[in-house]
């Protein structure tokens, strides 16, 4: 099995739901194994930097269940299985990609980083280096699929490193345990935000800081209708190249069982954002001084594209031009799980998408992935 570099007509970066998507569309449409046949004409192999299945829904704290999580789409033809309201996303959901992994027999390395993608030479049509911990591979196209997880937003205030308390991020959030007693600043406005602040409320004392004023939208939420135009909101966006916001600035916060119970234990009672950090605590807006133990930094995520900067593909608004998932001036780079396709539902509609995309980019299969190499003459 060839698992140390080589050539191959897709790349795929990343294995969680979007990754999963386009590597059982790239199958699906006769691509094969560059691990089990390194020599063929149209061949694809899936890096992902995990060590098992389940991509960032590893790493979810332990108390979010599968209840409380924000739908978690079918991967494709795929249907999940009954599974228990109780149980923590960060188990249930890998097994099921596992499970999903399994079935199609995908080549996927793991754990593999990939660290730099670059062009092999001046030509807007030539081939790409994914450089890897698991060697380079020489590619037409990648499909990037990174998601948002490796890369959190910290924010910096004055005064932070001067903060003598516990700083963490929900990178890094495990479980409440760990502020009990404690009095807490909770930053953010996003869901995981509000779900970790409901959380904490229940074992310490905390105070609610986002930059804005939440806005709750009452009635349920119908993915497929509502769903359809928040998608579209982000794709406008992306179109003109302006960069996308957090999940809940284009859909506003939802009266979920657990806003509710924030609500009537008092938590959701915001404040402006402080303007300083200061040893024991931090300095409000309007001058006064509250004392803090902790901080938790709930400002979400950015999409993890710091290794292919080496392609220049922000533009001058700190954006990335997309058409559908192709970046606009370089196409032989798809981005999925980006800008609308960022949900578990977009997530698989954008593997599809990027391959169909692929193939009329190629002319669907009467173009070769490259042409062989001559034989080499010995005189």
């Amino acid at each position: 099995m060839h698992t140390d570099g080589g050539r191959v007509a897709v790349v795929v970066i990343g294995g969680g739901q979007s990754g999963l998507s386009a590597g059982y569309h790239l199958k699906r449409r006769g691509f094969t194994s560059a691990l089990t046949d390194p020599d063929g004409d149209r061949t694809f192999v899936v890096l992902d930097a995990e060590p098992a299945a389940g991509g960032a829904w590893r790493h979810r704290w332990e108390s979010l269940r599968m209840n409380t999580v924000n739908g978690i789409f079918d991967l494709p033809d795929f249907p999940q299985p009954p599974v228990d309201p109780d149980e923590p996303s960060r188990t249930a959901v890998p097994r099921y990609f596992a499970a999903f992994e399994q079935a199609t027999d995908l080549p996927i390395l793991r754990p593999v980083t990939v660290s730099a993608v670059r062009p092999v030479d001046d030509r807007p049509d030539g081939e790409l280096a994914v450089e890897s911990s698991a060697g380079t591979w020489i590619t037409r196209a990648v499909i990037n699929a990174t998601g948002t997880w490796t890369n959190p937003v910290r924010p910096h205030y004055p005064g932070q490193e001067s903060f003598t308390g516990l700083q963490v991020h929900t990178h890094d959030y495990v479980s409440a345990s760990r502020f009990a007693g404690l009095r807490v600043a909770v930053v953010g406005g996003g869901i995981s935000a509000l779900q970790q602040l409901e959380e904490i409320s229940r074992v310490a004392t905390t105070y609610w800081y986002t930059r804005r004023e939440p806005v709750f939208i009452e009635g349920g939420f119908d993915p497929e209708v509502e769903g359809r135009q928040i998608i579209a909101k982000v794709a406008a966006d992306v179109e003109a190249g302006r960069p996308t916001g957090s999940v809940v600035s284009y859909t506003g916060l939802g009266w979920t069982p657990y806003a509710l119970a924030a609500k009537e234990r008092g938590a959701l009672e915001r404040r402006p954002m402080f303007t300083a950090i200061e040893p024991g605590g931090v300095r409000e807006a309007d001058g006064s001084f509250t004392p803090v133990d902790a901080i938790l930094w709930a400002t979400g995520f950015k999409a993890a594209l710091a290794h292919l900067d080496p392609l220049r593909l922000r533009n001058e608004l700190g954006g990335t031009t997309m058409h559908g998932t192709q970046v606009a001036g370089e196409p032989r780079v798809h981005l999925v799980g980006f800008g609308p396709s960022q949900s578990t539902v977009g997530s698989n509609r954008a593997g599809r998408q990027a391959v169909n995309s692929l193939l009329r980019q190629w002319k669907e299969t009467s173009v070769r992935a490259w042409p062989k190499p001559e034989p080499e003459v010995v005189s």
